[in-house]
């Protein structure tokens, strides 16, 4: 692979990974979701829907917010029943937040709108080439610079 390759490659990273760009994606995908769905909850909708129930201290890890932040979000979706607080069973003195159903559904249609804009933005794409990104992006994710250790 050329030093070229590499360079692009950092350069289109660099492009997803800007705030603006994953603020303006998740207005689409949240838009008219439901009350307290907007660009700066759904990072904590999605990340519950990925690890399960989790503290806001370790969620904030995950999502890359602290933990005020979390705990202020996760505020405004509770209130409107979309996650519940619930004890941890390892530590009485902690509290984990967990999706409810509602927020539950709430993920489904977000990560059901992500997938159709996904698929319309490929729609130019010949299959094998959908295929071949799909597959290779797994790989690059999976064991390249950000695969967990």
């Amino acid at each position: 692979m050329s030093n070229d390759a590499g360079h692009e490659i950092a350069d289109a990273l660099g492009t997803l990974l800007k705030r603006d760009t994953r603020a303006q994606l998740y207005q689409r995908l949240t838009d008219n979701v439901g009350e307290a769905v907007d660009e700066t909850t759904y990072p904590v909708l999605s990340g519950l829907a990925r690890t399960g129930p989790r503290s806001a201290a370790d969620l904030a890890g995950e999502i890359g917010l602290d933990r005020s932040g979390v705990t202020r979000r996760a505020t405004r979706l509770e209130e409107v029943g979309l996650l519940r607080r619930e004890p941890d069973p390892h530590d009485r003195r902690a509290t984990l937040l967990a999706l409810t159903e509602t927020g539950q559904r709430a993920v489904e249609t977000t990560r059901q709108r992500l997938a159709a804009h996904i698929e319309a933005s490929l729609a130019s794409w010949s299959p094998d080439e959908v295929q071949t990104f799909a597959r290779q992006l797994h790989r690059f994710v999976t064991t390249g610079p950000f695969a967990e250790s």
